[in-house]
């Protein structure tokens, strides 16, 4: 039996090892993220800030073809009123100058607020541009860093695992499969025996089961918290 309490003994070190590995990994993972939250949200604000622009150009095509067909219409409208012979026709003819032409101020000033809104937009993609470019260039050395820290204690992981898969052999698979039950609820599943204690929850032993544990070896579970108690005598 004390063979078994060895074996589980080298066991638990693996497992908390392991476990160990497993916190590290995940205390990395976590810095990861912000870094990827920090470049998503500047590659968002990017993103915006090109759609206004793409946006607010489509305005400014669709203004000047509007004035463009506002300075052919004024062109008729003009030939027209040069060739009218009658006072109601040049009435008529200059009110549609007159029409025409506050169209196209208006269109002109449309274009010079949308310009200025352009020129602003424009600044702020070069912004966010130069936001996004300077993350990207700070994370060439930090990202890298982590993901190598990331890789080596994956691949010490996996080496970890291994060995402990090849110390489960030595464990009958009764008590590993009880080992493994208890474990999966706490970090240790294995406590030596404590001054005729259990060595977890500090509960008395009965002395009958404290003496099978110590003269035989044998491992008991613990009736108050459930661990698997061992005579370290």
């Amino acid at each position: 039996m004390q063979a078994e309490i060895d074996a589980l003994l080298a066991l638990q070190s693996d497992d908390l090892r392991i476990r160990e590995i497993e916190d590290q990994i995940k205390a990395l993972d976590p810095q990861l993220a912000a870094l990827d939250a920090r470049r998503g949200k500047a590659s968002e604000a990017l993103a915006r800030a090109q759609a206004a622009v793409q946006t607010e150009e489509k305005k400014k095509r669709e203004l000047e073809g509007r004035l463009a067909q506002h300075k052919q219409m004024q062109e008729r409208n003009l030939h027209a009123l040069d060739d009218v012979k009658r006072m109601r026709e040049a009435t008529a003819a200059t009110a549609q100058v007159d029409t025409t032409k506050r169209l196209m101020a208006e269109d002109e000033s449309e274009l010079q607020i949308l310009g200025r809104r352009l020129s602003d937009l424009n600044a702020t993609v070069d912004a966010s541009s130069k936001g996004l470019a300077d993350i990207e260039k700070e994370q060439e050395a930090t990202r890298p860093d982590i993901e190598a820290k990331r890789a080596a204690l994956q691949e010490e992981l996996g080496g970890a695992r291994k060995e402990r898969d090849g110390r489960s052999s030595g464990v009958s698979r009764p008590m590993l499969s009880k080992y493994d039950r208890i474990r999966s609820k706490r970090p240790m599943a294995l406590y030596p025996l404590q001054g005729g204690s259990c060595g977890n929850c500090d509960t008395a032993i009965p002395l009958q089961r404290r003496n099978m544990m110590s003269g035989g070896g044998q491992i008991e579970v613990c009736e108050a918290c459930g661990v698997l108690l061992y005579s370290g005598a």
